[in-house]
C-alpha cells in the first residue's frame, strides 16, 4: 500500500488533533496535527479514529442468507407466526421452499404445532428457523422433502435442526458468494475489519473460493469444527496461521464444539430445572471434552467451547482445568475460549481469568433475551450474561453477535454492553452489570482501545467520539470510513476514491 497520512484526527476521549502516518498497510507514526510530510494527506476533520473492530462469533454464510428470507422476530406467539406465514405464502415461488427466520418461542403462550404450520402453508414446503439456530419448525411437506421426521410439534432440535439448516443453504456457490460480499460490506460500514465465522461446515475451501474470487471487505479467522479435527490435524492447520494465497484476509480460527444446546430452544444444560421440565441436554461430557481439549492442544488449535446453561459452564471449566494438569511441569488452565458463557454459577467467575480462559460473549442477546431469562432461569439471572462480573474477576472478554442471531455490528454490541438498554422506552435491564465503554471497545477489538505505532492499520473512522456521546447516539453510531491495512472498505468516497 502507499503511504498515507490521515490529518486532523482524534483518539477515543481525547480531543487533541494529531496525524496518524500509514505505510505499507502498517501505522508508522502518530504525530502533531499538521506535522510536514510528503506522503498524500486525507483531512479526517476532527472525526475520531478507533482500531478496526472485530466480531468474534460469526456464521457467515447464515447471516448472508438470512437477509434474503422473511422475519419472524416480531411474533409474540404461535399464532401470530403462523399469520405472517400465511401471509408469505400467497406470493411465494411454489418451486422452493418457504424459509423464515428467528422466531422466538420460549416466552409464548401457545405451541408451535405441526398441524397449525400444515394448514397455514396449505402443502408448500415451509421451514422456520429459530433466532438461536437450535430448532426449525417445519411442515409435513418439507419434511417429506428433507426426508425427516417431526412428531407433532413441528419442532427439530439441536443436531437435527443444524443438518437442515445447512441443507436449506444448498444453493449454488456463485449465489451464496454474492450474499456472502454483500453481507461483508455491510459490516465494513460498521467499522468491522474482521470476523471469526464458525459456519458449521468445513470452512477453509468456501473462504478461499471467495477471496480469489475478489472478496476482500474482511480478515477472516475460519473456525474449524470438532467433528473435522482429524482432517486440520492431518493438514498441519495451527490457529493463527495465514492460508496462502488469500492475501493475507483469511486465517484458521479456533477449534470449536458444542456441549450443551441454548436458552430459546431449553436446551441448554442448567443446574435448576426449566418451568417446562427438564434441565437441558449436555451432549458432550467432562471425560470426552477433556480428551478433546488435549487433542487441541497437542495440534496447536485454539479451543472455543459451546456453554450456554450454567452446568454446562461448569463441565467446560473443569475439562479446562483438568486439561491444563496434563503434560505440564506447572499446573495451570488450557487456554481457550468459552463461546457465550451465558449463565454462570457464582464459583465459576474467577475461575475465567484463573485458567486463562477468555470469554466469548455477545452482548446484545442480553436484551432480545432478558424476557426469556425471566421467565426461564428467574431465580439465577444475576448471573446471566454478567459482563461486570466477569471482568471485576479478571476474565478477559471478547464480543461477538453470533449472526444472524444477532446482527454484525460491534457497536450496537458495545452500547448494550454499556448501557443495558436500548432507545425502546424500556429501562436498563440488571444495570448492576454494564461496563465501561473502554472496555468494551477492547472487547470488539481484541484488546485494543487507542492506535499504536506498529499495528496494521485496520482502522474504524467515527463522526463522533464513542467515549463521549450520548447513549442514542452511540447505539447508532455513525461510521465515516473503514480501513484494512489503510486501503479503504468503506467510505472510499472520504478518502477520494
Amino acid at each position: 500500500m502507499p503511504d498515507l497520512v490521515l490529518r486532523s484526527v482524534t483518539q477515543p476521549g481525547n480531543s487533541t488533533l494529531c496525524d496518524v502516518h500509514i505505510s505499507d498497510g502498517v501505522i508508522t507514526q502518530i504525530a502533531p496535527a499538521h506535522t510536514k510530510t510528503d506522503a498524500p494527506t486525507i483531512d479526517l476533520e476532527g472525526r475520531t479514529v478507533i482500531p478496526g473492530l472485530w466480531d468474534e462469533h460469526v456464521h457467515m454464510t447464515q447471516w448472508a442468507l438470512a437477509g434474503a428470507r422473511f422475519d419472524l422476530s416480531a411474533a409474540s406467539s404461535a399464532h401470530e407466526a403462523l399469520g405472517l406465514v400465511r401471509a408469505q405464502i400467497t406470493t411465494a415461488a411454489q418451486s422452493t421452499p418457504l424459509i423464515g427466520v428467528r422466531f422466538r418461542d420460549a416466552t409464548w403462550a401457545d405451541w408451535p404445532t405441526l398441524r397449525g404450520l400444515d394448514e397455514a402453508t396449505e402443502g408448500h414446503p415451509t421451514a422456520l428457523i429459530s433466532h438461536d439456530l437450535h430448532c426449525v419448525w417445519l411442515n409435513s411437506a418439507a419434511a417429506v422433502r428433507f426426508d425427516v421426521y417431526v412428531d407433532e410439534s413441528g419442532l427439530l432440535r439441536e443436531q437435527a435442526a443444524f443438518d437442515l439448516t445447512l441443507a436449506l443453504g444448498q444453493l449454488p456457490d456463485a449465489e451464496v458468494d454474492v450474499l456472502t460480499a454483500q453481507a461483508g460490506s455491510r459490516a465494513a460500514a460498521r467499522g468491522v475489519v474482521g470476523v471469526v465465522d464458525f459456519e458449521m461446515t468445513w470452512n477453509r475451501d468456501p473462504w478461499q473460493r471467495r477471496i480469489s474470487s475478489g472478496f476482500d471487505a474482511l480478515r477472516i479467522d475460519a473456525g474449524v469444527y470438532v467433528a473435522d479435527l482429524d482432517r486440520a490435524v492431518d493438514e498441519r492447520m495451527h490457529t493463527g496461521d495465514l492460508i496462502a494465497d488469500t492475501r493475507g484476509l483469511l486465517s484458521v480460527g479456533p477449534l470449536k464444539l458444542l456441549i450443551d444446546g441454548s436458552l430459546n430452544t431449553r436446551t441448554a444444560f442448567c443446574v435448576n430445572e426449566y418451568p417446562v421440565g427438564g434441565h437441558g441436554v449436555l451432549v458432550v461430557g467432562e471425560d470426552e471434552l477433556t480428551e478433546i481439549l488435549l487433542k487441541a492442544r497437542e495440534a496447536g488449535l485454539l479451543p472455543a467451547v459451546h456453554a450456554i446453561g450454567d452446568a454446562a459452564n461448569t463441565v467446560a471449566l473443569n475439562a479446562f482445568e483438568r486439561a491444563g494438569t496434563i503434560g505440564r511441569d506447572n499446573p495451570g488452565g488450557t487456554a481457550g475460549r468459552i463461546e457465550h458463557a451465558q449463565f454462570l454459577q457464582a464459583q465459576d467467575f474467577v475461575r475465567f481469568a484463573r485458567l486463562g480462559v477468555t470469554a466469548s460473549v455477545q452482548p446484545e442477546q442480553a436484551l432480545d433475551d432478558r424476557d426469556t431469562i425471566e421467565s426461564n432461569w428467574a431465580a439465577g439471572a444475576d448471573r446471566v450474561f454478567a459482563l461486570r462480573s466477569l471482568l471485576d474477576a479478571g476474565a478477559t472478554l471478547a464480543f461477538g453477535s453470533d449472526a444472524p442471531v444477532a446482527p454484525l455490528d460491534p457497536l450496537t454490541a458495545m452500547s448494550a454492553a454499556s448501557s443495558r438498554a436500548r432507545s425502546d422506552g424500556r429501562e436498563a435491564w440488571r444495570p448492576d452489570q454494564v461496563i465501561t465503554r473502554s472496555q468494551a471497545l477492547a472487547a470488539s477489538a481484541r484488546g485494543r482501545t487507542h492506535l499504536r505505532v506498529g499495528d496494521i492499520a485496520d482502522l474504524a473512522v467515527l463522526d463522533g467520539d464513542p467515549l463521549q456521546v450520548s447513549d442514542a447516539v452511540f447505539e447508532r453510531m455513525p461510521v465515516a470510513a473503514t480501513l484494512l491495512a489503510g486501503r479503504a472498505t468503506f467510505g472510499a468516497a472520504l478518502f477520494g476514491g
